[in-house]
């Protein structure tokens, strides 16, 4: 062989064995999921309610206590439904150890999950949240999510499909037809014999 088809053969095999080993690859999932935390600060946060709390009444209050020193960057409230509750949250750039949130009256709801992320050491984006629920008849939010988790599984079969609710909607029945203005119309006529004229 001539030392130049056995350089663009070496080549061809060298080529040929990186893009099977990069094709070889399976997906992975967890590309989509969120890091584990490597702080440690989502494991000795205390929050109150504490995480799938089952209380008589609804909570006038969030409180969420770190572990140091850190900037509370984001805080929402929903319910299972994700419908979010307004909440007034403003970032503040201030370091604090402690975050207290007063909540508007909430509604009834099978549970509600806050959701939380902060800003630690070397600017590192940190995220957690925790659930609870509220009333007379109210379960641990693990356990309602544990059963809806078994539901869609058993639905769709393949547990690594994560199915997403879509958004509720209102149809709305017998509504008035809509009523719009009539088009205007420029008589152009008037306009060239004006000009005409001069």
């Amino acid at each position: 062989m001539k030392p130049g088809k056995i350089h663009f053969l070496t080549l061809f095999g060298i080529g040929a064995l990186l893009g099977s080993s990069v094709m070889a690859q399976p997906f992975a999932s967890s590309v989509h999921r969120q890091p584990a935390d490597v702080t440690g600060i989502v494991a000795k946060t205390e929050t109150d309610p504490p995480d799938d709390a089952v209380m008589f009444a609804a909570p006038s209050l969030i409180n969420l206590h770190f572990p140091r020193a850190v900037r509370l960057v984001k805080l929402t409230l929903h319910n299972e439904q994700r419908d979010w509750v307004d909440i007034s949250f403003r970032y503040s750039p201030s370091l604090q150890d402690n975050y207290e949130w007063d909540l508007p009256q909430l509604a009834p709801a099978i549970y509600y999950t806050a959701d939380w992320a902060i800003l630690a050491e070397n600017d590192r984006l940190v995220r957690g949240s925790f659930s609870f629920s509220f009333g007379p008849d109210a379960q641990r939010p693990s356990v309602i999510k544990a059963e809806e988790e078994a539901f869609l599984q058993q639905r769709y079969g393949d547990p690594t499909i994560r199915y997403v609710a879509p958004p509720r909607t209102d149809i709305i029945i017998n509504q008035d037809p809509p009523q719009y203005d009539p088009p205007f119309t420029i008589d152009l006529e008037e306009t060239s014999v004006n000009t005409n004229n001069n």
